[in-house]
């Protein structure tokens, strides 16, 4: 009679289990959602108010032009009417793909380029490694007063570009520039303007400004980096030097690949240098970097002149750079065996 009864009120509670089980699933096949607090709405409206300036202004600043350039890469101003004295109205014409046609088949386009990525070549690897090595000083126990050196390797890039170009279209010209007097002097006789050098000359002006820069962002990686590591090394017997390259230069791959990603780009749109020193040095032209052609496509001292030009040999330059970029991205996870 006992067991009857266990039976009887095991089958009961299996049943009651169902019952609940089938009431928990949701009906129609639907996803069960827990219902969300009115505290956690409140949680995610706030959240939505602090980032909606950022969106606003990044949809404003940065994504308006993107599409509104590549709407007006379509077009090109070209007069209608007149007759045989001139005249006309000067409409905006739509042309399909003339304007990435003429950018393509561009001489002086591609000889922009080329100079880019040659320029690109050899400045960034000396100045990604200055900047690493100006980090791993400050980062190590030989320097005191670690905050006015990291001001001062970060001052150059506090300066507008334009200025800093200026001041060193000074110390470049032959005429006045002390460091040119000091070095013919020493018998040095070196013209940093003249066709096979003006591209090392903004090499230099480029590094002096963007190093420090770079620097912090090392800088940032190596504090980031837990003391335990190095700690745990110097107790097993390790030199400051394999502490360096054993712990410290590996961990800073991902900011390496950052500063190059950003430089690479950074070198692809080349302009206020080359355009403040060819303000003196007429000789290179309206086009001798990719970024000097679109500004200049645009405004009319080049042909064919206007926005639809312009923007363009912008877009097109902005494609070739993402590709170096990835290209970049892929080989270094090749290399380092992260694929």
């Amino acid at each position: 009679m006992e067991k009857q009864v266990e039976n009887a009120t095991s089958t009961q509670l299996l049943r009651s289990d169902e019952q609940s089980s089938e009431s928990d699933k949701p009906r129609n096949g639907g996803v069960h959602r827990r219902k969300t607090s009115p505290q956690a709405k409140t949680q995610i409206r706030a959240g939505w108010a602090f980032l909606a300036p950022f969106v606003v202004l990044f949809v404003l600043v940065f994504l308006v032009p993107i599409f509104v350039s590549i709407y007006s890469s379509f077009f090109q101003l070209k007069t209608t009417g007149g007759g045989a004295y001139g005249g006309g109205e000067s409409t905006n014409t739509f042309v399909g793909l003339e304007n990435y046609q003429y950018v393509i088949t561009s001489h002086e386009f591609w000889l922009g380029i080329g100079r880019v990525i040659l320029y690109t070549c050899f400045q960034v690897p000396v100045m990604i490694i200055a900047a690493l090595v100006l980090a791993l000083v400050l980062d190590s126990f030989l320097v005191k007063h670690v905050t006015i050196y990291r001001l001062g390797y970060f001052l150059p890039f506090a300066i507008p570009g334009v200025v800093a170009a200026m001041i060193w279209l000074y110390l470049y010209n032959p005429e006045v520039s002390p460091l040119v007097k000091g070095l013919a002097a020493l018998g040095i006789d070196i013209n940093f303007l003249s066709g096979n050098v003006v591209l090392a000359s903004m090499a230099n002006m480029t590094t002096w400004t963007y190093t420090g820069y770079n620097m912090l962002i090392f800088l940032a990686a190596l504090q980031a980096i837990p003391p335990e590591l190095s700690e745990a090394a110097r107790i097993d017997g390790a030199s400051g030097l394999q502490i360096m390259t054993r712990i410290k230069m590996p961990l800073l791959r991902p900011a390496a690949l950052l500063a190059v990603l950003l430089s690479i780009v950074g070198t692809i749109q080349l302009f206020n240098e080359p355009a403040v020193i060819s303000s003196t040095q007429t000789w290179m032209g309206k086009a001798y970097t990719p970024m000097m052609m679109a500004y200049n496509t645009t405004m009319g001292t080049l042909t064919p002149s206007g926005d639809g030009p312009g923007s363009a040999v912008a877009i097109v330059m902005a494609l070739i750079a993402g590709v170096l970029a990835v290209g970049y991205f892929f080989v270094d996870r090749k290399v380092s065996g992260n694929d």
